[in-house]
């Protein structure tokens, strides 16, 4: 089915009626407002603006948006807020056309003609990809994310168009159906709103953000909103006291500066009162303050002199001068203890630190006299663009780079040190593994072990703000699975998932071919005998280029090796019952990824096993007693094939152990030094306690080389007096 990919309310489910064009579509006062704002521009610009408008009103012509508004408000609109931050001419025409190429029967082609091969671009980098045909509407909206990306990163235009486009239809979705108005605001607080503050865009962050809040829960939003003009109310004759009070100190220093009253958004007070599970009234610090300073001097001497004027919060002061966020913001920010124990945030910064923390990106083309430091930070931005596209490198799945990006937006930060004093922002909860992918792929996927401060710590535990971390590499070490359920960037995510499937991949190729040999074998045929020509009939069926690519989809679960061995030798008597018994598969234990074993009943060299394959998973082992297979094996006993272990085992098993244990002083430490000193490894321990005061039941996970190994453990610890009972648990109780 075709899906549209989400999300605006410019796409065909806007209404095309044929009703009467205005007499003159430049008659209306909004277009009027929008020409004397482009009064930045020189006048030969102006005039292509103007013609551009005049190109979308006619394409659009006859169009009305579900408001019953003519469809040209919509980009007007758009064009406007583009024409606030005062970009280019270039992308003012891409605004007022962002809609031609998706609505209407314009092309690129004729764009480009117009209004020339940039603009062209820009408008494609805008348009969605409805000619595709995608199997969800989950699927059409992480594949339009991901060209949308690809064009932010050639062009930073493209994001601030598209955010002053979803801006613009979160504020005219009254006609829109509510479960519709709902999707497109979730979509915004999880994607769109993050980008707009990862760009410094804040003051457009807090409004997505609370358009998308009140449009989700508008009864919430409604009371919350009550409550705040109420509490302004109340507290008028506070604040009013604590603004005087900072402007005398300021005053007093001699600190020339403007002082800012400021009230925090809807959304991120209702954000404070989920998370900490608080009631409005519980939320103390709803207002702060905003001093402007001359120079970044007198920002350290304003702080100074405010925490002589009131006691500040230990442990809430943040020095975003010294370390700026990776979005540009720079800011000093301090709590104080009003008065009657009022705390209280102040932010401390310059005019020029404000005018970046409020546009962000943007302040490129709006302030003129700060350029080199926009121009500055639309090279770190395009560069955290291009390590999102990085992350396409792990999948071509287009739901699962979505979810990578959606960690990445992640918009808490704590910053670590390398041991060369670099400093690298990471989200909040990151590990070791996380700063070693941060640095380089390699690092990553070599690391073994962290020097957090000096002191060695696992490569998955915490990192805290101001850590200094040394990643230790190894050239045989690789990405362990485990590191997916504690990684916090998309890019370690990424790498880690693409290591993990290369290896599967591979290892699969080789199981594959194990498995087609052992179907050969049974059918009397020697695989290295087999003609060229019959690789070739399977090849030409199959679709596969390579003889390879047959075998890994064998291992993956993906193609039976018993209908590609009858289809290799295409003769009527192959597709007959043969008297020879069917060869058993040997498996070693060291496989990797492509086989697993089940842990239902954690095989183990010496246990009779048999397996079956599973697409996209390979071949999974299980002992022949195992109760979590026997309906399965009863119904499908064609999907299981023997195995047999090689005489050598090629690893370490984990196996569960029950032992019941007299109540009595000592007796776990004795049971877990009997284990240590036979050489075997505890992975995990836990007890219960079933007879309270008389006995108690230890679970161990032990790592072992075969079943004789593990029967030479049994017997040791049963000689052991405090034990009652011992068994090896393989889920057989059911």
């Amino acid at each position: 089915m075709n899906t549209p990919a989400a999300t605006s309310l410019t796409m065909a489910e806007s209404v095309v009626e044929h009703i009467p064009a205005l007499a003159d579509p430049e008659d209306d006062p909004a277009y009027h407002v929008f020409i004397d704002s482009l009064d930045y521009l020189p006048a030969a610009d102006v005039a292509l603006v103007r013609e551009a408008y005049r190109f979308s009103e006619r394409a659009h012509r006859g169009q009305v948006r579900l408001s019953g508004e003519p469809y040209i408000t919509h980009p007007l609109a758009v064009a406007g807020a583009i024409a606030e931050w005062q970009m280019d001419v270039e992308g003012v025409v891409a605004a007022l056309l962002h809609d031609v190429m998706e609505d209407t029967a314009v092309g690129k082609s004729e764009i480009a003609e117009r209004f020339g091969q940039p603009v062209a671009d820009l408008v494609d980098g805008l348009s969605k990809l409805d000619k595709i045909e995608f199997q969800s509407h989950e699927e059409a909206q992480a594949e339009n994310f991901r060209k949308m990306l690809m064009a932010m990163a050639h062009d930073l235009r493209v994001v601030l168009i598209k955010l002053a486009d979803r801006h613009h239809n979160l504020q005219t979705m009254a006609a829109v159906r509510a479960e519709k108005r709902r999707r497109i605001a979730r979509e915004t607080l999880e994607i769109y709103a993050p980008i707009a503050g990862r760009l410094g865009l804040n003051k457009l962050f807090r409004e997505l953000q609370d358009l998308s809040f009140q449009l989700i829960y508008p009864m919430r939003a409604h009371v919350l909103a009550r409550a705040l003009r109420a509490a302004r109310g109340n507290r008028r004759e506070l604040l009013s006291r604590i603004l005087e009070g900072i402007k005398g100190r300021l005053q007093e220093a001699g600190i020339e500066a403007r002082v800012l009253g400021r009230e925090k958004s809807l959304y991120s007070i209702y954000r404070k009162m989920l998370d900490k599970r608080l009631s409005f009234s519980q939320v103390l610090d709803v207002y702060g303050f905003r001093v402007l300073v001359k120079n970044v001097p007198s920002g350290y001497l304003a702080l100074g002199a405010l925490h002589g004027l009131h006691k500040p919060v230990p442990g809430k002061f943040k020095d975003y001068i010294a370390i700026p966020k990776p979005n540009g913001y720079q800011s000093l920010h301090t709590t104080l203890i009003g008065p009657h124990g009022t705390p209280f945030e102040v932010q401390i910064r310059t005019e020029a630190m404000d005018q970046v923390a409020q546009e962000g990106v943007a302040s490129h083309w709006l302030y003129k006299d700060s350029e080199e430091f926009g121009a500055d930070l639309q090279k770190k931005t395009t560069k955290w663009f291009h390590s999102l596209l990085d992350l396409q490198s792990g999948t071509n799945d287009s739901s699962e780079f979505l979810e990578h990006v959606k960690v990445d937006l992640f918009p808490h930060e704590i910053y670590v040190f390398t041991p060369k004093g670099k400093i690298i922002a990471l989200p909040r909860g990151a590990t070791a593994v996380d700063l070693a992918y941060a640095v380089h792929t390699d690092i990553g996927n070599h690391c073994v072990a962290a020097q957090v401060n000096f002191k060695p710590q696992p490569l998955i535990a915490e990192l805290t703000n101001g850590d200094r971390v040394e990643i230790v590499t190894a050239a045989d070490a690789h990405p362990s699975a485990a590191w997916l359920s504690s990684v916090k960037t998309g890019r370690a995510r990424s790498k880690v998932r693409h290591y993990l499937k290369s290896v599967q991949h591979d290892e699969s190729t080789v199981l594959g071919e194990k498995m087609l040999d052992q179907e050969l074998r049974a059918l009397g045929v020697v695989a290295s005998e087999l003609p060229v020509s019959s690789w070739k009939n399977v090849l030409r069926d199959s679709g596969n280029k390579l003889i390879k690519e047959v075998y890994t989809d064998i291992g993956l679960g993906f193609r039976l090796a018993g209908v590609v061995a009858r289809r290799l030798l295409a003769r009527e008597e192959a597709a007959q019952p043969t008297d020879r018994p069917p060869a058993s598969l040997v498996i070693r234990g060291t496989e990797g990824l492509a086989v697993q074993f089940a842990p239902c009943c954690q095989p183990i060299p010496g246990d009779p096993i048999i397996g079956s394959v599973w697409k996209g998973k390979g071949l999974v082992i299980h002992t022949h007693d195992c109760l979590a297979i026997r309906k399965a094996r009863s119904a499908k006993p064609t999907k299981w094939i023997d195995v047999e272990w090689e005489p050598e085992p090629g690893k370490l098993f984990s196996v569960r152990l029950l032992v019941m244990v007299q109540n009595t002083l000592g007796a776990l430490g004795r049971i877990a030094t009997e284990i240590s000193s036979s050489g075997t490894n505890i992975e995990h321990v836990n007890m219960e306690e079933k007879h309270p005061g008389l006995y108690t039941t230890l679970h161990f996970t032990v790592q072992v080389a075969s079943r004789t190994s593990l029967a030479r453990l049994m017997r040791s610890l049963r000689r052991i007096p405090e034990v009652v009972r011992i068994t090896r648990d393989q889920g057989l109780t059911a």
